[in-house]
Order: structure tokens, then sequence, then C-alpha cells
């Protein structure tokens, strides 16, 4: 296992469920870089809760069950209700993370592209279909505006 601290800055943590969580550890190790930081098994052998790091953030993963936690995979029900934004570095960074995912067969809905708004993206489907994007803007460089700003 890979023993990175958690950042203290990160207070958000996105959780996800897959039809099969060690897989997906595994696919998205292979396509995101991905590390490994902990997996708990459940009594049936399945992951009860996992949580990895991808440029630096954590994500907490899991299988599908019904423990009462509703959030299903895209693979379960045929629908992405949400999807996850990862700020890179820099436009390289983006690239090589492309080839990589592409590598590892991810289904690349947007290739690389310089939008509008000055960021280099890309985005992917993982395996279970749950919509990655990875780009260069940065949230916390834009000054606040509008209602309530």
């Amino acid at each position: 296992m890979n023993q990175q601290a958690v950042s203290l800055t990160q207070t958000m943590f996105p959780a996800m469920r897959y039809t099969d969580a060690r897989a997906a550890i595994a696919w998205l190790e292979r396509a995101f870089d991905a590390r490994r930081h902990v997996v708990y098994d459940a009594p049936d052998g399945t992951v009860a809760h996992a949580e990895i790091f991808i440029a630096g953030n954590l994500l907490m993963l899991g299988n599908t069950s019904d423990d009462g936690y509703a959030v299903r995979s895209p693979k379960d029900t045929g629908v992405v209700t949400a999807s996850v934004y990862v700020v890179l570095p820099d436009a390289a960074a983006i690239d090589a993370l492309h080839a990589r995912a592409a590598a590892a067969g991810a289904t690349i809905t947007d290739p690389p592209h310089d939008t509008d708004y000055g960021s280099h993206d890309f985005s992917a489907a993982d395996l279970d279909g749950h919509l990655w994007s990875f780009g260069t803007y940065q949230p916390h460089d834009t000054p606040a505006h509008g209602e309530g700003a």
C-alpha cells in the first residue's frame, strides 16, 4: 500500500461505487496513475471501502451493494449522474495521462483540446462508465463573482 498523507486542505472527498472495485482500482492505477491508500474487505470478499489518490487527491470507492448507501455504478444504472474533474499542472501532463488512459482502454469521450477559457482538457469514461475530466483549469485561480460572492 502506498502511504500518502491526505492533504489537510482537501475537505471534499468524492465517493464512487463499482461493480468490481478490485478490478476498478487496478484499472485506475494503470489508466489514471492512481495510488492505492487503503482497501477494506467486506465479509463476502468484495471491497467494502477503499481510498486511492489521483493527482494528490483522495477518492473513496467500493463495490456496489445494498448497504443503504444509495450510490450506484453507471454500469448498474446505464446513467452517468456525476463526473470528477482533476487538475493537472500543465498541458504535457494532460497529454501524457491521455496517452496512458487510452493505452489502458479508457473510452475517450473528449480528446485533448484547448478551451476558450485557457484550459487544456480531456475526458474519459472508466470501465464502469464513470466520467473523468482532466485539465489545467484551476478553479482556485478564478476570481469570485456573482450572487453571494
